[in-house]
């Protein structure tokens, strides 16, 4: 990083002795690698919140609260309002989704899928999806809604 060269001796003055050598600085400037940090880190910061699935839905408005994350990528299944079935940003056939699904379940240590649904798209077909992701080997499926939705009354829920 940063090692310099520093007098034996006597600081500023021009004159040097004859048997004196200058010795290596042993400090490391550490302020240029924090300088990269803070960079690298605003940079992530910025782009972490781009990097989720982007396939444009009208996901339904619910007062739930959000799942817990995990630390494995989320597997995420879309229903986009014309009844197209993307795993990821992947269109699939509703036909091979058991398949494909099987075959991800194989790779994946969790069990956790995420399932967005356009608001526009019936719920038959909603629950068909569900089944095939069940049948796939998920049997943990978080329904994904947008928050701001109706709150519900405490007298109705019981709380």
């Amino acid at each position: 990083m940063g090692a310099g060269v520093m007098q034996k001796e006597g600081g500023g003055q021009r004159r040097r002795r004859r048997g004196g050598r200058a010795r290596p600085m042993a400090e490391i400037n550490v302020t240029p690698f924090v300088d990269v940090m803070l960079v690298l880190l605003i940079i992530f910061m910025v782009a972490a919140p781009l990097m989720t699935v982007g396939v444009p839905v009208e996901l339904p408005k619910t007062a739930a609260g959000a799942l817990p994350s995990e630390a494995e990528e989320p597997l995420t299944v879309t229903i986009a309002a014309d009844g197209r079935v993307l795993i990821q940003t992947t269109e699939t056939d509703m036909s091979e989704l058991v398949t494909r699904m099987q075959a991800i379940a194989a790779e994946r240590d969790s069990t956790r899928v995420y399932l967005r649904a356009d608001g526009a798209v019936a719920y038959e077909q909603v629950v068909q999806v569900m089944g095939a992701l069940n049948a796939g080997g998920f049997s943990d499926i978080g329904l994904v809604t947008d928050t701001g939705g109706p709150e519900l009354d405490a007298e109705l829920t019981g709380n």
